[in-house]
């Protein structure tokens, strides 16, 4: 075989069409050799003797993709002083594009002893590791471009690609639980009569099952373990593990582009699946463990840990930032992803210990070029000190807001003293984001996510039922803002499954009215359960997967969200692009303000009535002719006007219209509960009874505008409310 030097750049293995360049970064390592694997599984070593600047590189003319390698790093094995080289552990390459195999938890894979973890263990892992693989960077992508939604306009659909397609009856069992089946017409067809304008995929980066759980007989189903942060997982492939897994994730994006759907991904920067100093060396650890990980700085044989998973990678280091960077910038330009969802986003920002939004992280995102462009999503916390960071992240990034999700859990289930909060969500809590020169859509709206209970199970159960997870019932959040609805699960009452049904809907509705961007967890659009786990990481099972074969109730509750998501699309004062003032906008067409918090008399909220903790009902007003902002177009919205009643209480309610000034006829839209007919049409003043834990959505056309330059909604009013 033929040897040359090679380049130090790029990083990874990178086929040119006629060979393989390969090139790691170590700063730790004395000596490093390639490893070249067979279908057999017999090595060929190959010694890497250039290097610059701490970049080990050779170029094999000979080695076309497909071709499964490793590296082994000779260099100090000195814990105490943070290194870890181990040459007798196949080391996968950090920047490998598809990675081959699934790690076991053989004792190979660990440079201790399991019986004394004093004493080395030199045991090679060759044959129970993962390998890396070259790939093939070609691909035909037509003329595949971005959908580019605006980020007001979107509508995220949380996702996992084995849990919404493994049981879909469309979809052929051989392909099910792969990205050929989450590109597939039947759940493409789902997603767009939904009205979804992006999917966010639950981590597809390759990631390791964990070995306690494989003892167990239970898998990682979640996938926050990643191992390969520029490979997409092998587990979902279908035709293969040797490349195939990356050519079939691009045709997955293609077709969901096809169908005008952004991909976004959810990804995990913030450890590896190496965890703690008891964990297997796969990777980072036996490459540079000091350059990749913090480490605790009066003790470097642990490390710094604030994921709760085990190791935290040091984010400070210039090779560590260009890791994740050169890894998004794959993803958007070779992947054509369309945004990212960062997992435990505080623990990035972390200089020393405090969580700085002013962190190089924040800076080398902030002046790229290409990542700045694409949709950037925090999760604002982590476990450690500080890490609870709503609202504190730069004007670049939106964030999973976790106030919005416990205060309309908490509404919803009729909790007293809430009003005030209620409002401040429904209106894009400007209180955490105005103040940075943020608007709404820094907030991403959510009430459900794969972490907790299903919509479903949020109105069925109390308490969690984690039974299954094989740790005494008690992982997963005992503190879930639920309310059962009179009964725990399962149940054959009609009036409990109705109640169930209509608060269901109650909070869908909020979700899709309230200013920001909503995000949905999959299945709670038709009433998936989880029979009350809300931890369910570790259930790669029919308790997770998405059951498509669905009762009344569960088809009402998809139709309901069909319509509400709808609504939302034909309305501008739903997704506003700035924020709500609560008065009367310079350069509208109206008088009123452009939201108002109504009591349910009619008149405007009195401050008995905001500081009534009892308070559990009001209307919100929405002037649609007080839109003084322009769309991207630079046209003027003039948009319908809204009210939307709520009532929270366990009682029915009158609840009386304002008067003429806001508008002299309303006309029903949507609501729960069936004390009035959709399309009934209702005048101001009126007295309309609504029922306990009820919702009515009502809509008057807009006021006729004397400026040429505006125009009247985006879209004609639907034939079917």
């Amino acid at each position: 075989m033929q040897i040359w030097t090679g380049q130090s750049y790029p990083l990874g293995a990178t086929f040119d069409g006629s060979g393989t360049n390969f090139a790691l970064f170590s700063e730790a390592a004395e000596r490093v050799e390639l490893c070249l694997i067979d279908e057999d599984g017999a090595e060929r070593r190959i010694e890497v003797t250039e290097v610059d600047a701490y970049v080990w590189h050779v170029y094999l003319p000979a080695v076309q993709p497909g071709q499964r390698y490793g590296y082994r790093v000779h260099g100090p094995y000195a814990p105490a002083d943070g290194h870890r080289c181990d040459p007798s552990k196949l080391l996968l390459d950090p920047y490998a594009k598809a990675i081959a195999g699934m790690a076991s938890n053989h004792p190979s894979l660990y440079s201790y002893d399991f019986e004394n973890p004093q004493e080395r263990n030199t045991e090679d892992s060759a044959a129970h590791t993962m390998h890396s693989v070259v790939v093939s960077p070609f691909f035909d992508w037509g003329n595949d471009h971005p959908p580019a939604h605006e980020y007001h306009d979107t509508v995220i659909y949380e996702a996992h690609v084995k849990g919404l397609t493994m049981l879909h009856p469309d979809i052929d069992e051989s392909i099910r639980g792969t990205y050929v089946a989450m590109g597939h017409p039947a759940i493409i067809e789902h997603l767009t009569e939904l009205g979804v304008t992006a999917v966010e995929l639950m981590p597809v980066h390759q990631f390791v099952q964990d070995g306690h759980l494989v003892e167990k007989g239970l898998r990682n189903y979640w996938g926050y373990n990643t191992i390969g942060f520029f490979a997409p997982h092998n587990e979902y492939s279908y035709a293969g593990e040797l490349g195939q897994q990356v050519q079939e994730f691009k045709q997955m994006v293609k077709n969901l582009h096809e169908a005008n759907i952004e991909v976004i991904l959810d990804v995990v920067y913030n450890h590896t699946a190496e965890g703690n100093h008891l964990g297997p060396t796969l990777c980072f650890r036996g490459i540079d463990n000091a350059a990749y990980y913090r480490l605790v700085e009066d003790d470097r044989a642990h490390y710094y840990d604030t994921t709760g998973t085990g190791n935290s990678l040091l984010m400070r280091t210039p090779h560590v930032l260009q890791l994740i960077m050169d890894s998004l910038r794959y993803w958007v330009t070779e992947m054509h992803v369309d945004g990212f969802r960062f997992d435990l986003a505080s623990t990035l920002a972390r200089e020393l210990h405090e969580v700085d939004r002013l962190s190089a992280f924040f800076d080398i995102i902030q002046q790229d070029p290409v990542i700045s462009q694409v949709k950037l999503i925090a999760e604002p916390w982590d476990l450690g000190e500080g890490g609870y960071q709503v609202g504190g992240f730069p004007p670049l990034w939106s964030e999973w807001n976790g106030k919005y999700r416990d205060t309309i859990r908490d509404f919803a289930r009729s909790e007293p003293g809430k009003i005030g909060d209620f409002t401040s969500r429904l209106a894009g809590s400007s209180d955490l984001y105005q103040h940075t020169g943020r608007t709404p859509i820094a907030s991403i709206n959510f009430i459900t996510a794969h972490d907790g209970f299903t919509l479903r199970d949020l109105v069925s159960y109390n308490e969690r039922h984690n039974e299954a997870n094989g740790e005494g019932g008690q992982d997963g959040e005992s503190h879930n803002r639920s309310w059962n609805s009179g009964a725990e699960g399962p149940t054959e009452d009609p009036q409990i499954l109705s109640l169930r049904l209509r608060r269901a809907k109650n909070m869908m509705a909020v979700l899709l009215v309230s200013q920001g961007v909503p995000m949905l967890l999959h299945g709670d659009e038709m009433g998936r359960t989880q029979q009350g786990n809300n931890n369910t990481y570790c259930q790669d099972s029919e308790l997770s997967w998405m059951d498509w074969e669905l009762d009344p109730y569960q088809m009402e509750m998809l139709w309901f969200t069909q319509e509400m998501i709808a609504l939302r699309r034909r309305h501008p004062i739903f997704r506003r692009r700035r924020f709500l003032q609560g008065a009367t906008r310079d350069g509208a067409d109206s008088v009123l303000p452009d939201v108002e918090w109504l009591g349910t008399d009619g008149g405007e909220m009195t401050e008995q009535d905001w500081n009534d903790a009892q308070n559990k009902c009001l209307t919100m007003f929405l002037n649609g002719s007080a839109i003084p902002e322009p769309n991207s177009r630079g046209e003027r919205i003039v948009d319908d006007s809204a009210l939307v009643m709520f009532n929270a209480s366990g009682n029915p309610v009158d609840f009386v219209l304002p008067p003429a000034d806001h508008g002299a006829q309303w006309r029903v839209e949507l609501g729960t509960g069936d004390a009035i007919e959709v399309g009934e049409t209702v005048a101001a003043g009126q007295r309309l009874t609504r029922p306990a834990h009820s919702l009515l959505l009502l809509m008057r056309p807009a006021e006729t505008s004397t400026d040429e330059d505006a125009t009247v909604g985006e879209e004609s009013r639907s034939t079917r409310a």
